[in-house]
């Protein structure tokens, strides 16, 4: 199987690290590229300024609370966006509001993940998100 793209939207240097941790922990060998507000997200989706020579995402892990765009808004002009739209994207925040879990739902994430802060619960948490959504699922093909 071919690696796939990850795009990761985190503002917290803490938790992108962690994340990047846990991925390497599981030894998954997929791109994992980075930014960290929501602004940088639509550029790097639109390859606009520094991400010109961005690769589009097989898959977009999204925390909500960003600065400049929040995750919510990120959520809605990917699901509006024919180009976009089916991109899986996993919320993936520390927010466990039950008000955040239904308006992301409601604006097609395809899950709502609640990150714990023990490192081996987050390990886990990675390890599912490999095995549902890299192993499992049949990811769609990339129309250029």
């Amino acid at each position: 199987m071919a690696p796939i793209q990850i795009l990761l939207v985190e503002d917290n240097e803490g938790d992108v690290v962690l994340t990047l941790e846990a991925f390497e922990s599981i030894r998954l060998v997929n791109a994992i590229n980075v930014v960290n507000d929501g602004e940088e997200a639509i550029q790097y989706l639109n390859k606009e300024g520094k991400f010109m020579k961005a690769v589009e995402p097989d898959m977009i892990l999204l925390d909500i609370n960003l600065p400049k765009i929040d995750g919510k808004e990120v959520l809605h002009y990917i699901k509006t966006h024919d180009r976009f739209k089916v991109i899986p994207v996993v919320i993936l925040t520390s927010s466990a509001s039950e008000k955040d879990i239904y308006d992301t739902y409601a604006e097609h994430a395809n899950c709502y993940i609640t990150k714990p802060v023990d490192f081996n619960k987050f390990i886990t948490v990675i390890k599912s998100i490999e095995t549902f959504w890299i192993n499992i699922v049949q990811l769609p093909v990339k129309s250029n």
